[in-house]
């Protein structure tokens, strides 16, 4: 990657009507690099896109939750098969998919724990939710969720706490 996040910056405004300059200059910056020249969208779409997954997550609302998603979304189940999930596919599964854990998992997105990987999007919690853009300057939209990685992500997290406790980890 050869962009310097400020000319990345400018071409994804040039592709946006309302632009929010400070925030996205502030927040730019992620782990794996420039959220602008990574996705070719500003860190202010991801953090509307965020607000949003965290509004439907929290107001247990079905259809809320479904227009976040993008389509087909590649479930990975816990046993690492994938399957694309067309919109009658995700209405049947979505208790599956969108369980308490993923739920609780979207209402804790944060965009300075986002990682970005060039022209693949934006992942949270070892790659468990992917946003991804699909148009120059657009709104990210959640389209891998990832249970295998959200099992790894939440043994990663039950491991940090005890270590911060001083108690022994268990094998897994």
């Amino acid at each position: 990657m050869t962009e310097k996040p400020e000319d990345c910056l400018l071409m994804v405004w040039s592709n946006q009507r309302s632009r929010d300059i400070e925030f996205d200059r502030a927040n730019d910056l992620v782990d794996g690099g420039a959220i602008s020249c990574a996705t070719n969208t500003s860190a202010s779409q991801f953090q509307a896109a965020i607000d949003a997954l965290r509004a439907a997550a929290r107001s247990g609302d079905k259809a809320r939750m479904l227009e976040q998603l993008g389509l087909p979304l590649l479930y990975i189940d816990g046993d690492g098969e994938e399957v694309e999930l067309d919109d009658d596919q995700v209405d049947a599964l979505y208790d599956e998919v969108f369980d308490a854990r993923l739920i609780d998992a979207i209402e804790r997105l944060d965009l300075s724990r986002m990682t970005v990987v060039p022209e693949r999007g934006g992942f949270f919690e070892l790659g468990s939710i992917w946003l991804v853009v699909d148009k120059a300057g657009g709104r990210p939209r959640l389209v891998t969720v990832n249970r295998q990685a959200l099992d790894e992500a939440a043994g990663a997290a039950r491991r940090k706490a005890q270590d911060r406790q001083g108690e022994p980890v268990p094998d897994l």
